[in-house]
């Protein structure tokens, strides 16, 4: 069955396409929410977990591990978000399958079998940033934030007393997950670069050339990103752009490679003519091309005055 015939025996009148986006949209919504009941259970441990990187900055600092409910539903709005961002994490597999299940009869054999690594590959990806985030930058973030407390001191010369405020972190539960879901998130999102650059050079829409004719201005956006993203601390920026960046020359050989693949396929298929490519990009033969034409608009009886 050729790829015309299978689009053609798959497609489906618009009714029916609603009541599939319909079936699709309650598996997903469903699956949701049981997830989210059972992380709203475990609330605690989860909490436990990501202040993990605050204690071990606070204990290498030599104070007790703490934060504080400013306001009196904190707690439970502080578990309503635990419980949102677990039930989104564990019903993300399922929510991925039934948006599958719905855009799959949709694509030909080709596009099917290209499309399906990215959409494995994007999680993966997402949670090796999430991963690099926590155990790496979080631990450096709060150690940062952290060297800016100080002891209160008094100290006597003679009739004369000196007082030194102390400063002492008391921070708010709410707040310090909303900073750890930023970092979490950013580096998610930073590392679908590869995933990203990639499906477009797949796409025809960005090529391995102009990617590298690119790079002073992807490394201009990646330190601009840096200090978005991170705290002002130089070492941590340092390490995201690094990363950053070495997921950007990642992309390129990626594309690069997709881009091998897609000529061998036409070279098989007999479409590739390295003629043409070695002529569109031989300066002698865009200058005669230039005097070619030239020429012909000056033979042109159009262009001569009428007297």
């Amino acid at each position: 069955m050729s790829d015309t015939d299978e689009m053609e025996a798959s497609s489906a009148p618009l009714i029916e396409h609603l009541a599939e986006l319909r079936t699709r949209l309650i598996y997903s919504v469903l699956a949701f929410i049981v997830a989210m009941v059972i992380c709203f259970t475990v609330w605690n441990p989860v909490f436990n977990f990501l202040t993990q990187p605050l204690c071990e900055a606070q204990s290498a600092a030599g104070d007790d591990c703490g934060l504080i409910l400013i306001k009196l539903q904190e707690g439970f709005f502080l578990a309503v978000s635990i419980s949102l961002l677990g039930g989104l994490v564990l019903s993300f597999p399922i929510i991925s399958y039934q948006m599958w299940r719905f855009v799959a009869p949709g694509l030909y054999k080709n596009e099917k079998s290209a499309f399906l690594p990215f959409l494995f590959a994007s999680p993966v990806m997402f949670f090796l940033g999430a991963a690099f985030a926590f155990y790496v930058v979080t631990p450096l973030a709060f150690d940062f934030f952290l060297g800016f407390q100080q002891d209160g001191t008094l100290t006597s010369d003679g009739d004369i007393t000196n007082t030194t405020a102390g400063v002492a972190f008391q921070g708010s539960a709410q707040e310090y997950l909303k900073l750890t879901i930023k970092f979490i998130v950013a580096f998610g999102l930073c590392f679908q670069l590869p995933v990203l650059l990639t499906l477009m050079g797949k796409a025809g829409l960005v090529s391995s050339k102009g990617l590298r004719s690119m790079r002073k201005y992807a490394v201009v956006g990646i330190l601009v990103l840096a200090a978005l993203v991170t705290p002002p601390d130089v070492i941590t920026q340092v390490i995201l752009f690094v990363v950053v960046y070495g997921l950007y020359e990642i992309s390129i050989q990626l594309v690069k490679r997709v881009e091998k693949q897609r000529k061998e396929k036409l070279k098989a298929e007999g479409l590739w003519f390295e003629d043409d490519e070695e002529e569109a990009d031989d300066p002698l033969i865009a200058e005669f091309d230039e005097e070619d034409g030239a020429t012909k608009a000056d033979d042109d009886p159009g262009a001569v005055n009428k007297d």
